[in-house]
């Protein structure tokens, strides 16, 4: 003898008929808020931009890139080395940015130099005085 088992209607129908229009109000205000705070998310955008300070003061070289190997030559060079011996391996950069003050006193050099494997991305060189003074990177 073969079991049977009663036939399962099929609830999908009526299972939720509250959840679709639930779901696409849900969706409509998502949406509507988006839309109105479309011009705050513009300023919060604005705001993480460079600020223009740090545009190029002066362009050096408008067609130097840093590769791959200047980068990692140029991490192995401890701070406070003299400023010849890291141009040397960095050469002319893309631009000089404008100076800027850390320190009472100091007047610290910038020039940065855009990655040839990633050109949104630049490596500033920081010098004080004639001594490399460190790095960063910043993205555009």
């Amino acid at each position: 003898m073969v079991p049977t088992y009663p036939v399962r209607p099929d609830f999908s129908e009526d299972r939720a008929p509250w959840f679709k229009p639930l779901l696409a109000a849900a969706l409509m205000l998502a949406l509507t808020s988006l839309a109105l705070q479309r011009d705050s998310l513009k300023r919060l955008i604005a705001k993480a931009r460079p600020a223009p300070a740090e545009n190029c003061q002066t362009v050096v070289r408008s067609d130097a890139r840093l590769s791959r190997e200047q980068l990692a030559r140029l991490l192995t060079i401890p701070e406070r080395n003299s400023k010849v011996e890291v141009q040397k391996i960095l050469a002319e950069p893309y631009c000089r940015l404008p100076p800027i003050q850390l320190r009472a006193e100091v007047v610290a050099e910038r020039d940065s130099y855009p990655l040839a494997f990633d050109p949104h991305t630049h490596l500033v060189v920081l010098y004080e005085k004639e001594e490399y003074a460190g790095y960063r990177f910043r993205f555009n």
